[in-house]
């Protein structure tokens, strides 16, 4: 029995080791096959990469390369035909909308400068009337910012004292400048009566405010009944309010009583002068 319970005992299984090392080569191997392919994404292609510069670099700054030479550096056929870059360089294009500003813009400036010629040669004509009348000394003609102003003076000349009635004298040559005024046709005409500082006493009229109104209407009347259209027409009453001269004294005062016939501007004055001489 001893020897056959000898016969049937087992030996135990030795125990693999290195069974580890199958593993760790596997993981080995893994670890490179990845290296492998971060490495091949990375990698940059030198050639291909100078290419896209270059052509980005021609594409921005204008240059254009004949092109069988860029077909050439870029791998394309060198077969094709070439294509010249245009001798000289085709000019920058403005915008439209820059191109429309500045037209309206010369429009403008000529229509400013044609005004300008207008007024002078208007304060040409009113200036050879006042001439011819005697009167060059009573009417001033000056081209200011606001248009061409006509200013009578009316001290014992278009008015008596305290009278609102053009006198005969003065009548003629206001015909003859509503004559020149009408036939202008195109600026909106003000006319604004103006006086002294002293106040009126034995009067028609309750103060210098309605003085100087009575007489920008008289001049305003003597316009209209002349032809000048009445639409263009408006008046003002300014009594002491807008002296030119020193109320002080007798040739100030002189001055000051005055009627202003106003051409008003439609386009910009040309330069920034507050007066222009002809």
């Amino acid at each position: 029995m001893a020897r056959r319970h000898k016969k049937h005992e087992e030996h135990p299984e030795h125990e693999n080791e290195e069974r580890w090392l199958v593993s760790f080569a596997d993981m080995l191997l893994l670890l490179m096959a990845l290296f492998i392919v971060l490495f091949s994404i990375s990698a940059v292609n030198t050639s291909k990469f100078e290419a896209l510069s270059k052509s980005l670099s021609e594409a921005f700054s204008g240059a254009v390369l004949d092109g069988g030479k860029s077909m050439m550096q870029t791998g394309g056929s060198p077969d094709q035909a070439e294509v010249k870059a245009p001798t000289p360089p085709l000019p920058a294009l403005r915008p439209v909308t820059d191109l429309t500003g500045g037209k309206k813009a010369d429009d403008a400036k000529k229509k400013s400068e044609q005004e300008e010629q207008d007024f002078r040669a208007l304060k040409r004509k009113i200036d050879r009337l006042a001439k011819e009348a005697g009167l060059q000394g009573k009417v001033n003609v000056t081209i200011r910012r606001r248009g061409l102003v006509i200013q009578l003076l009316t001290d014992k000349v278009f008015f008596a004292s305290g009278s609102a009635t053009l006198r005969p004298t003065a009548k003629r040559l206001v015909d003859k400048i509503a004559g020149v005024v009408r036939d202008e046709r195109r600026h909106p005409i003000v006319v604004e009566g103006h006086t002294d500082s002293q106040p009126i006493s034995g009067s028609q009229y309750p103060s210098n405010w309605e003085l100087s109104g009575a007489r920008a209407g008289a001049v305003i009347r003597d316009f209209v009944a002349n032809g000048v259209n009445a639409r263009r027409v408006s008046g003002g009453m300014y009594a002491s309010q807008e002296p030119i001269d020193t109320n002080s004294t007798p040739a100030g005062r002189a001055k000051n009583r005055r009627v202003e016939i106003v051409l008003t501007r439609i386009n910009n004055p040309v330069t920034s002068d507050t007066e222009s001489t002809p």
